[in-house]
């Protein structure tokens, strides 16, 4: 079961009800150029709805499995297109680096780098995450809200779209 929620900003985060009614349930009143980020589950149930205007940003983040530091990568909404733009990274541990010609590698003055223009649009403007235990605690930020989706999926698949 579905309600309708009226979004007082330019940015609302809606959850959507689980098969089992844990979550509560919403859609997002979306205005002229915003686009919905969307995480569902593979059975279709929605676990979150954020509100992103055209050229607005917004980043998946975690906690690294082995050295536990945040990672993060952030996308645009492009004319309704999802595009990665840029990575924050704080170490070269396992599984992270800069890949020559995939943007430009710069220090983030804290030990760590950035990786900027790196202007890839996503097939089909969505992913699939398999989301972390709350150790490594996968995340969307948009503007100032954040939603774990490991606190909503702990350890399932989640496809994320920008729709």
């Amino acid at each position: 079961m579905r309600r309708r929620v009226a979004a007082g900003g330019a940015l609302s985060l809606l959850l959507a009800a689980s098969a089992l009614g844990a979550a509560g349930a919403g859609d997002a009143v979306t205005e002229g150029g915003t686009a919905a980020l969307v995480a569902t589950l593979a059975d279709g149930t929605e676990i979150a709805r954020l509100a992103v205007p055209s050229g607005g940003e917004w980043c998946v983040l975690w906690r690294h499995s082995v050295q536990g530091f945040e990672v993060a990568d952030c996308y645009e909404n492009r004319d309704g297109h999802m595009v990665l733009v840029r990575s924050h990274q704080p170490d070269f541990a396992a599984g992270l680096g800069h890949i020559p010609g995939r943007g430009t590698q710069a220090s983030d003055g804290a030990g760590g780098y950035w990786i900027t223009g790196i202007d890839e649009p996503v097939p089909g403007d969505a992913y699939v995450l398999r989301a972390g235990s709350m150790a490594v605690d996968h995340r969307l930020s948009v503007g100032g809200t954040t939603v774990s989706l490991s606190a909503r999926a702990a350890r399932a698949r989640v496809r994320i779209a920008l729709e």
